[in-house]
């Protein structure tokens, strides 16, 4: 078992580029912005070589300077790195827009992934700008006459057409709705970024996409808020078993099953400890999808994407 395999392992895009296994998901709460510039810092100098962030997530700025610090010293070229953005619904009809903004905040000349953050378009105001993506009734306002693979066809167009994305893929979308993107489309989605843990192993999708040359990423793999993965039985008697702690377990049973894992945290000792891989077998995979089939519960459950197509949408 290594800290470093986990951390260095990579896997082969459908563009023949490759993907650090596991990332630093950048989702950050308002009360700890003001040290995350130190956690994305941390986190590089720590082995981390892959950075998932978002238009959304209002972090871009702090990372773009964490960057800037981590490339002045000269030990970490922008090449090394393997960064991730995303279009929101809500720049729907303009994500080349939302590729600028997110670039300038980057403080960047291209990103490597470029993801449609969900098969969805939010209302934007007059101004081209992301409108608050709810009616005065406090309910998602959509987009009126608004096909969702419209989107997905301008990043197209952008991975064609322009040097500003190495590759483009999707997010939150569901095997019906890849199929009807690979009938009507000519390029297939690098990646596809969902909730993905022991509590939701969705293993159908993740068949699809393994079939189809899509490589899974999985979201919240501890939980989300609280990491209530971290106790599942099975998880912790598996972290006995293989002599390491409970996240370890976690975050193999991706690594192992050959998918992308972005785990997320603000504590900077802990991302310093890295992750130890641990190589788990075909049956304890198996036994940890089983766990979630039987026990299904999703911990991301957004009401705009109650009408995606998902189950166990709560």
């Amino acid at each position: 078992m290594s800290q470093l395999f986990a951390l260095s392992k990579k896997i082969k895009l459908n563009t023949g580029a490759y993907i650090p296994a596991v990332g630093l998901g950048t989702v950050c709460d308002e009360e700890n912005r003001s040290f995350f510039k130190d956690v994305v810092i941390t986190a590089i100098e720590s082995g981390y070589r892959h950075i998932d962030t978002a238009w959304y997530y209002g972090t871009e700025p702090i990372i773009g300077e964490a960057l800037q610090e981590v490339f002045a010293k000269g030990e970490i070229k922008r090449e090394d790195l393997f960064i991730t953005s995303k279009v929101w619904p809500s720049y729907h009809h303009n994500p080349s827009k939302s590729l600028e903004e997110s670039l300038t905040a980057l403080k960047l000349d291209y990103v490597d992934l470029y993801l449609q953050h969900w098969p969805l378009g939010f209302a934007s105001g007059d101004d081209g700008k992301p409108a608050v993506p709810k009616d005065a009734n406090g309910d998602v306002n959509f987009a009126r006459d608004f096909d969702h693979l419209d989107t997905y066809k301008e990043l197209i167009k952008i991975y064609k057409e322009t040097d500003k994305v190495k590759a483009i893929g999707v997010s939150n979308y569901t095997v019906e709705k890849l199929q009807r993107l690979l009938k009507e489309t000519d390029v297939v989605p690098a990646t596809n970024e969902v909730e993905l843990h022991p509590h939701i192993p969705q293993v159908e999708l993740v068949n699809f996409c393994n079939e189809h040359g899509i490589v899974v990423e999985a979201y919240s793999p501890l939980g989300s808020t609280g990491a209530p993965n971290l106790k599942i039985p099975l998880v912790t008697e598996l972290a006995k078993k293989h002599d390491c702690f409970a996240v370890d377990i976690l975050i193999s049973y991706h690594v192992a099953a050959g998918r992308v894992v972005l785990p997320r945290s603000q504590n900077i000792e802990r991302i310093k400890k890295g992750f130890t891989y641990v190589d788990l077998t075909a049956e304890e995979l198996k036994a940890l999808d089983d766990f979630g089939i039987k026990n299904p519960k999703r911990f991301v459950t957004d009401s705009w994407g109650k009408g995606i197509g998902f189950e166990h949408w709560d």
